[in-house]
């Protein structure tokens, strides 16, 4: 139930926003201006600039076209999925609250610097795109998940195994 609503909000959050005029939501917006400051921090050569063909922004290292940022890449929906499992298996009020949210940005930092570190080793690697766009990068930010999941189930929900004190 959880799932099904925060991504109907999330639909019309996205339906503000007309695809046909190449408009980008805020969101992915923010995630490449923060990948972009991320490069820039580690003094690399880093510029982001509207895409004219879709909505998007790419994303230049060096002067030279390394990513376009699409809705699919900020995050939320890997966001949405976190939360959902979260509060199916919440505990007390207050720790799912402060779960979810202390999780949710540790995804979105996690994100923002994958797309940054993606980046960079395209530039340096670009025949094993395939392998890091399409596999390497999704395993890593959705096994960050599998493992916040794990932590929760296990620590913090009400399924969590509770220690018999003698």
């Amino acid at each position: 139930m959880t799932y099904l609503l925060l991504t109907s909000v999330y639909e019309c959050y996205l339906s503000q926003f007309d695809s046909k005029n190449f408009e980008v939501d805020g969101f992915t917006q923010l995630v490449a201006k923060q990948s972009k400051d991320v490069l820039v921090f580690f003094n690399f050569d880093a510029n982001i600039t509207p895409n004219t063909k879709e909505p998007g922004v790419n994303l230049f290292y060096n002067q030279k076209h390394m990513a376009r940022i699409i809705e699919g890449c900020n995050g939320l929906s890997v966001i949405i999925l976190f939360v959902s499992f979260i509060i199916a298996f919440s505990g007390k009020t207050k720790p799912t609250i402060l779960y979810s949210i202390g999780g949710s940005l540790l995804i979105h930092i996690l994100n923002v610097f994958r797309i940054s570190l993606l980046c960079v080793l395209m530039y340096y690697f670009p025949n094993r795109e395939h392998v890091l766009h399409g596999v390497f990068f999704p395993l890593f930010i959705y096994g960050v998940v599998f493992v916040l999941w794990i932590i929760w189930v296990n620590k913090f929900s009400k399924y969590a195994k509770k220690t018999v004190q003698s």
